[in-house]
């Protein structure tokens, strides 16, 4: 790993806490595109430039902000359907593919801890990727791949790339789906229990871990509190997951 991954793999510690003040939400949207390959289920993978402001040099799924264009003339305040046009819209600038908006199947729902600069509120989306090559612009992208989502997971554990737990918990549910039609029909079947997590940042001694609602020191953001677990800690050399 370079000096500047490792920079940014550190900063996850200045997350910790809570800011009376901090900045106002956001509305994004991000895609997860999928395709069968003979290795099984991939995800299209994209790196940020690293020297943009947020998230730079992380391996993301395709997505960004909602724009003011996004909101349906008929609908302006519906922040969920400006959303699914969002996550089309950004699948054509960043990627140069044409997903349809009946094509997404909601995800999940990320709010991010209050201490961070820029805070996006994330609809996550799945879609089955369209026919076409991908292509990136070389600016704000600067490179692609297609990944089986463990291989994704195992190159951040050895510190290749980097991420933020959105994207871990993601590709690590994705993991235990063999084809797209499993993963969608998965996340079809949680439709009515659509998973939202607001993230809350803790330390444990100097490593960051990621609380999420459920856990015994969510509310407190006390990562030694203990009870039940629902947390992703940050370690170096690799995440780890828990849920009981």
């Amino acid at each position: 790993m370079t000096d500047d991954s490792s920079s940014k793999r550190h900063r996850f510690s200045d997350w910790a806490g809570q800011d009376d003040d901090a900045p106002e939400l956001v509305a994004a949207a991000t895609v997860v595109l999928l395709r069968d390959a003979p290795g099984g289920l991939e995800t299209l993978m994209m790196r940020r430039s690293s020297k943009l402001s947020f998230v730079g040099g992380m391996w993301v799924f395709p997505g960004g902000r909602v724009d003011d264009d996004d909101y349906p003339a008929e609908r302006p305040d519906d922040v969920y359907a400006a959303s699914q046009v969002a996550a089309v819209r950004e699948a054509a600038e960043e990627a140069d593919l044409v997903i349809a908006i009946e094509a997404l199947v909601p995800y999940s729902h990320w709010v991010p801890p209050t201490t961070i600069n820029k805070r996006f509120a994330t609809w996550f989306f799945l879609a089955p990727a369209p026919t076409g090559s991908v292509t990136v612009d070389g600016g704000e992208i600067k490179e692609h791949a297609w990944w089986r989502p463990d291989d994704t997971l195992a190159r951040h554990a050895a510190g290749e790339i980097d991420m933020v737990p959105p994207t871990f918990i993601t590709l690590m549910e994705l993991a235990e789906h063999s084809t797209v039609d499993h993963a969608l029909a998965a996340a079809r079947g949680r439709a009515d229990d659509i998973p939202h997590y607001e993230t809350h940042i803790a330390l444990d001694g100097k490593v960051p871990v990621s609380l999420w609602h459920g856990d015994a020191g969510y509310d407190t953001h006390d990562a030694d509190a203990p009870g039940p677990r629902h947390r992703l800690t940050l370690h170096e050399g690799g995440w780890r997951f828990e849920r009981t």
